[in-house]
């Protein structure tokens, strides 16, 4: 792919989580930040993000008709062209989600619906990598030492922090090459698959690493929310924190 090739773009937003960890009696991604819906937060970045075409949304099937009401319709987010219901685990929603778009695009951009402090720049420079490479996902370098436990908490090995990044979303994919993984994943019985890029590793496609931010968190802890809340209210309602 070449810079003045014309593409077609879909992103894919997995939200069909619970939220047990958050302990609020209500699914995560609904949670308010400063008056708007965390997952309102995350679809606007998309919406905005002149590369992106359309959005596909995957929400519990409880929640469809909430989602197009509340959010989609409240927010007037019209790149969101799909609202359909996830699955029990994350790597069945990515499927479904897969699935609905119908292989009608050439790029897929999967990222998760409850980290909204994403940069709208970053998702550009992960598209703009995908031009080049077949997989590109954002991380992290470690800050922190890195210890392997086993189950009765006692250290089995000590890993090298230089080689250790934590991986975020977005991560952008050949729609083929995703595709074909997840099917695979589930033709086979794989297990739980959080990180849509480690299927594509084995498949032994290279996996570009681009730095991603420090403020794309992921809202998953009461904690998680209090930072958040922190952000807005530097950044004002839109929260556009650069990623640079």
């Amino acid at each position: 792919m070449t810079d003045n090739q014309i593409i077609k773009i879909v992103a894919i937003i997995p939200c069909a989580g619970s939220g047990v960890r958050m302990g609020a009696g209500i699914s995560k991604q609904f949670l308010e930040l400063m008056d708007r819906p965390i997952l309102a937060h995350t679809l606007d970045k998309f919406q905005q993000c002149p590369a992106i075409n359309s959005i596909i949304l995957v929400v519990p099937a409880g929640d469809l008709d909430f989602c197009k009401r509340e959010i989609v319709e409240k927010y007037n987010l019209n790149k969101v062209e799909k609202i359909i219901p996830g699955g029990v685990r994350r790597q069945d929603s990515v499927r479904y989600g897969l699935e609905a778009s119908k292989g009608e695009c050439e790029l897929v951009v999967i990222h998760d619906g409850v980290r909204p402090f994403i940069d709208i720049e970053l998702i550009e420079k992960a598209i703009a990598a995908a031009k080049d490479h077949r997989a590109v996902i954002t991380a992290l370098p470690a800050k922190d030492t890195v210890k392997k436990v086993d189950q009765d908490g006692f250290v089995i090995d000590t890993y090298e922090r230089k080689d250790i990044w934590l991986v975020q979303t977005p991560q952008v994919f050949r729609y083929k090459d995703i595709m074909t993984a997840h099917e695979k994943a589930f033709l086979e019985g794989w297990d739980d698959v959080t990180d849509d890029a480690s299927l594509i590793e084995r498949f032994g496609i290279p996996v570009k690493v681009i730095l991603g931010s420090e403020y794309n968190i992921k809202i998953t802890t009461p904690g998680d929310m209090e930072l958040g809340r922190l952000f807005l209210e530097k950044t004002g309602r839109q929260g556009n924190i650069k990623c640079g």
